[in-house]
Order: structure tokens, then C-alpha cells, then sequence
């Protein structure tokens, strides 16, 4: 069987690299890599992390893109490697256009597709935007869809569609227990990387901070800052935010936020080194996915600066906060999080709902005709949806 992983984003990546290792050590899997490029120097960071050499690299960013834009060159891209490669199947991963054009473009080639991550859903196609539209559109043509809860194997049975659905657990999951173990067992590289933020003090409680969603474009984004600029006059806290390199994020968080002290504005890090900022923080303020299902992993209490979530398990089990982009909302809940010691520990102290690390094994099984020993949690389901309670 030969098959084609397709991703571009660095996220993507992530979520992917535990799963292309292990087709590659699958006895009857031939495994090809492409990747677009949608992220380019961030992406190359994760696949030099975990050992992964791309058989296609394509080029398809280009400065003040539109999202058309890089739909049509990467649907001008995918078209040579699918008739270099001719795979069996093609495996694509989450909502970002990668995913949605990937699936379209074998689609097109009836060639059968793989949807890792499928399922997540807000119910509402302008938030995350383009994100919702994009992972719809890639599950209704897959023939699997490995969904990493049953709530989001609920959603996808609900929808009628034709793909057979395995609950695998999130692969983000896989990635993470690989990482943690590799530093856990390093002490040469956990010292190596408590020197690359020397600068943080042992007298203060970190907050880490992304954020880079669309939908925060403008007064999101000014009202984060405010929100953060209020907090920074705390004195046990100290602010880590790696800025996303979009000039949408960059501009008015640097014109915010880059002349207070206890405000480190960084440059995007590598996974590694976000791991190790994760298992620093005190509390993550985040618009990000994937910290959604990493951080509970880590005993780490999550506020997410959106007004919906595609994935309402966390929110059910109490893991994760939706804040909004409020200002008094995010000072609030920060506060409250640095000052009530019983509410930090209830907030992080959970059963992580997204998986076990074993979604890449259960997901290879899948591909292979083997029995899959489907993933789950002892705990009522969620909703379809989670909305930002008013």
C-alpha cells in the first residue's frame, strides 16, 4: 500500500510527524511525504525535531497571499506529485486549506482519502474561520475519518456521510508524550533549554500566551493586549508570548505590548522548546487547537481567547476556560487563576480527554485491515458544541 501524507502547517505537522513514523516502520506501507509549505521556516523546525525527510517540498507562500491565492498554487502543485507518486491512499490532517485542497485534489483523481482529525465542529462557519468550512468539505469526501473523541465521531455519524469512523484519540497527544519523554530522559537538553529563557524569574508565575486566529484580526487582538498590558502591572507574573509571524498578529501586539518589562515578546519557537514553556507555565492563554488538547496532558489550566470551540470535550471536563476576547473577561479569569490556589489545581488537575498516545498505532491498524481498539474516556459526552457562556 502506498500512501501520501500531505501538510503544510506547523501545527499539521505536529499532529502528523507520530503517525508518519510509524507508517514508515509498517511492514506492506510504502510511505511518501509532501509537504506545501503553508508555514515554511516553522514547519522545517518540527521536521528536523522528529527525524522526518519530505520526499516533496512545495514553495506555494508568497507575501500577502489571499486565501484563493493559495488555494489555486496549491492545487497547481498537488496535481505533479499525486502523478509522481500514485498513491493508494492520501492522508490528510485537521482544517487548514492544505487539508481542504489535498482532499479535493485527489478527490478529483478518485484516489481514496484519510481525514486525521475529522469530526470537529462548532456548528457556526464563521468561527474558526476558514477552519470550519474546511474541515467539512475534507470529510465529506474521505472514505475513513479517524476522529480523536466520540463526540466528534457523533458529529460526523449525524452528518450521514459516507466515510467509516474510527475514535483514535489525537495524535497531538502521540507527539507530546514523545517529547516530554525525550526531555525528561536529557539532561544535557533540559539544561540547554532552561538557558535559552534565562531571563525568566523563579520569583514569578509564567503566563504563556498565543494566539493568532483569523477571527481575532484587529479588535480581538487590541483587547488581548489591553488585557495583557493590565496584567503585566502584577508582580508575580511574568508574560511569555511567541508572536506569530502574520503582520495581522505582529503589528499590534509589538505596538502594545513590546515596552513592558515582564512582557517577553519572542519570536515563534520550535516544538521543542514550546513544550518546555508549557511545562514552565502557570496558566496558558491561548486561541491555538492543539493547546487545547496538549495542555491538560500537562496539568496546565487553559483560558482560550475564542467564543466557540470545536472541541467541547475539554470545556466539559474542566480543563479548559473560554474567555472570549473581552478584556475584563481575560483579566478576570487570569486573576482568579493566580489567586485562588484550589481553582488553579481543579482547572489543571484532569483526565485529559484527547487521547492516551497510542492514536498513531490505532490509526495505522485502521489503514491496514488490522482490529482497532477504539479510544475512550469514562466520562458523559459533551455537546455537539461549546459556546462562550454570556
Amino acid at each position: 500500500m502506498k500512501i501520501l501524507s500531505v501538510f503544510g502547517t506547523r501545527p499539521e505537522a505536529i499532529k502528523m510527524a507520530p503517525l508518519v513514523k510509524s507508517l514508515a516502520g509498517t511492514p506492506g506501507i510504502t510511505s511518501a511525504v509532501c509537504v506545501t509549505g503553508q508555514h515554511r521556516s516553522m514547519l522545517q523546525q518540527v521536521l528536523d525535531l522528529f527525524e522526518i525527510n519530505a520526499d516533496y517540498k512545495l514553495d506555494v507562500m508568497t507575501s500577502d497571499q489571499t486565501l484563493n491565492g493559495l488555494s489555486s498554487r496549491l492545487f497547481a502543485a498537488l496535481d505533479p506529485v499525486l502523478d509522481a507518486v500514485k498513491p493508494d491512499r492520501v492522508l490528510v490532517h485537521g482544517d487548514t486549506t492544505t487539508a481542504m485542497v489535498s482532499t479535493l485534489a485527489a478527490f478529483h483523481r478518485r484516489i481514496p482519502i484519510a481525514h486525521v482529525e475529522a469530526g470537529l465542529r462548532t456548528g457556526d462557519l464563521s468561527q474558526p474561520w476558514p477552519e470550519e468550512m474546511n474541515r467539512r468539505v475534507a470529510d465529506a469526501m474521505c472514505d475513513l475519518l479517524f476522529a480523536p473523541t466520540a463526540s466528534s465521531k457523533m458529529n460526523l455519524a449525524s452528518e450521514n456521510l459516507a466515510g467509516r469512523i474510527f475514535v483514535t484519540g489525537n495524535t497531538v497527544i502521540d507527539a507530546l508524550r514523545l517529547t516530554t519523554e525525550r526531555i525528561s530522559r536529557d539532561d544535557p537538553l533540559r539544561h540547554r533549554l532552561d538557558q535559552h529563557f534565562s531571563y525568566l524569574r523563579k520569583d514569578r508565575k509564567l503566563l504563556l500566551v498565543t494566539g493568532h486566529r483569523r477571527e481575532n484580526f484587529g479588535a480581538g487582538f487590541a483587547n488581548i493586549c489591553a488585557a495583557l498590558a493590565e496584567l503585566s502591572r502584577r508582580p508575580d507574573i511574568q508574560i511569555v508570548y511567541p508572536v506569530h509571524l502574520n503582520p495581522n498578529v505582529q503589528e499590534p501586539v509589538l505596538a502594545a505590548l513590546s515596552h513592558l518589562p515582564n512582557v517577553h515578546l519572542i519570536e515563534p519557537v520550535d516544538y521543542l522548546l514550546f513544550v518546555w514553556l508549557m511545562q514552565c507555565a502557570h496558566v496558558i492563554l491561548t486561541d491555538s487547537g492543539g493547546v487545547q488538547e496538549e495542555a491538560p496532558s500537562l496539568g496546565k489550566p487553559v483560558l482560550v481567547m475564542r467564543n466557540v470551540t470545536e472541541r467541547p470535550e475539554a470545556v466539559a471536563a474542566g480543563t479548559v476556560q473560554l474567555v472570549g476576547t473581552d478584556t475584563a473577561r481575560i483579566v478576570g479569569a487570569v486573576n482568579r487563576l493566580y489567586d485562588d490556589d484550589s481553582a488553579w489545581y481543579e482547572s489543571g488537575h484532569r483526565r485529559n480527554p484527547y487521547g492516551d498516545g497510542l492514536a498513531a498505532q490505532r490509526i495505522v491498524a485502521a489503514l491496514t485491515g488490522a482490529i482497532v481498539d477504539e479510544f475512550s474516556v469514562e466520562t458523559p459526552l459533551p455537546p455537539e458544541h461549546v459556546k462562550l457562556a454570556t
